[in-house]
């Protein structure tokens, strides 16, 4: 379903979606605007679905005992290594 509606913008707004129709890179400003609208709504879920894994993640963490930690040195003593070799030192 599509839905007519009447937006505002800035000049340089205008003039942006004016040039990337002429550009040939959108049919329409509405299809530009459609698109602008997908990926705001794609980036809003992606977020979401990192910051959960995130906020499991640190739940998880959180249940850990304290006996299971690594030092500081110990955890990133293989990447140093790695690291160290492919500069040549």
């Amino acid at each position: 379903m599509t839905v007519k509606t009447t937006l505002s913008f800035t000049d340089r707004h205008h003039r942006f979606l004016s040039e990337k129709v002429g550009q040939g890179v959108f049919a329409t400003q509405s299809a530009a605007v459609a698109a602008a609208l997908e990926q705001m709504m794609q980036d809003e879920e992606e977020r979401g679905i990192a910051l959960s894994a995130l906020a499991q993640e640190i739940r998880a963490r959180m249940e850990t005992p304290r006996e299971a930690f690594i030092e500081q040195d110990d955890a990133f003593a293989a990447a140093r290594a790695t690291i160290g070799a492919a500069r040549g030192a």
